[in-house]
């Protein structure tokens, strides 16, 4: 079986119980579905996540504290893709917000499903060499660039220290592009 393949129960109904600024919680019935209880599932805007070197191979990163998981956390330069938003574009958009970086040329390298089980949307990748912005960028309150090396990077996902599970996915769809090397 491929993945995306619809083949699977039939959905009966959905029904959105209840509507945040970020999320939606959906209640899905299955045809056939011996409870009649329903499936919640997660909608929510996709998103993307650039792996961004410089000119030297470092990569640029952001660390900032995320209340989720309660901790300041390292990751790759990332966000939500708007309605309407062409994926690539709200990339090169938020590696200049976050970074101060620009992508003279963005390369697709993957869109993923982040948790099948609970969410509907999707993570675009993309791969660029960026440069240092030449005009003015105002960082993001309590947003920090972090320039690691690759060696850097690859301990620091060894050790934990960046453990974002789908932006280590997101660096070794690159790996395995061809674009990057750890």
């Amino acid at each position: 079986m491929k993945s995306g393949d619809t083949s699977g129960p039939r959905i009966a109904s959905r029904e959105a119980v209840l509507t945040t600024a970020f999320f939606r919680v959906i209640g899905k019935r299955l045809d056939g579905q011996p409870s009649g209880e329903p499936y919640y599932s997660l909608d929510m805007l996709d998103y993307v996540s650039v792996v961004a070197t410089t000119g030297d191979g470092s990569f640029v990163l952001v660390r900032q504290f995320r209340p989720a998981v309660e901790a300041v956390t390292l990751e790759l330069p990332a966000g939500h893709v708007e309605l309407g938003q062409d994926p690539e574009d709200a990339a090169r958009v938020e590696l200049a917000e976050e970074t101060g970086y620009t992508a003279a040329r963005l390369h697709s390298v993957g869109c993923l499903k982040p948790d099948t089980g609970r969410l509907a949307n999707r993570m675009w990748v993309y791969f660029t060499e960026a440069s240092k912005g030449t005009g003015t960028w105002e960082q993001e309150p309590g947003v920090d660039v972090v320039v690691a090396t690759a060696a850097e990077l690859a301990r620091w996902m060894s050790e934990g220290t960046f453990d974002h599970a789908l932006h280590v996915a997101a660096i070794f769809l690159s790996v395995r592009a061809g674009y990057i090397t750890l």
